[in-house]
């Protein structure tokens, strides 16, 4: 079976989340027998560039020298974590949701990808709302300024804008 690599992590606060996942996934899928010191090191091979670089040096060497130990590879992930940080993650999901546009996607695609930018953004009720019907295409968004329905919740406007499209 296949299973998609991690992406290359430099740092990035706000990517953090993402490799961890991608690396969980892989490390489960593809490494169960592989010992924790071999997980740790393969995962270290996806940490490059920036801020990342040093970090990974640094841990390297403390592993090597035995000044830091792991039994398990998700204690390591979750230092990873702590080290870089998601920053203050709700500025963080704030941030990506108000940069997330529907562009070329499809509406499901977006509203897949607008549900899991807006967890642990804070965001609720209007707000919210406003948030989704900002980020879709101009074309829907038109036939939005038709509705004469009272949408009360962002599950009505998924629903609602997959059955407009």
């Amino acid at each position: 079976m296949e299973v998609a690599k991690p992406p290359v992590f430099n740092g990035e606060a706000g990517k953090v989340g993402e490799f961890i996942t991608a690396c969980r996934l892989y490390s489960r899928m593809k490494m169960r027998e592989a010992i924790v010191k071999e997980q740790i090191q393969w995962i270290l091979s996806y940490v490059q560039g920036r801020s990342a670089d040093v970090w990974k040096e640094n841990m390297l060497e403390d592993l090597e020298a035995g000044e830091i130990e792991y039994e398990l590879a998700g204690e390591f992930l979750a230092g990873l974590k702590k080290e870089f940080g998601e920053g203050d993650k709700k500025a963080v999901k704030v941030a990506e949701l108000r940069r997330l546009e529907q562009r070329g996607r499809t509406i499901e695609e977006f509203v897949q990808e607008f549900r899991r930018v807006v967890r642990g953004s804070g965001y609720e009720g209007r707000p919210l709302v406003e948030e989704f019907k900002r980020g879709m295409s101009g074309v829907i968004r038109r036939k939005l300024i038709e509705v004469k329905r009272s949408l009360t919740s962002i599950e009505q406007w998924y629903e609602y804008v997959t059955n407009l499209d």
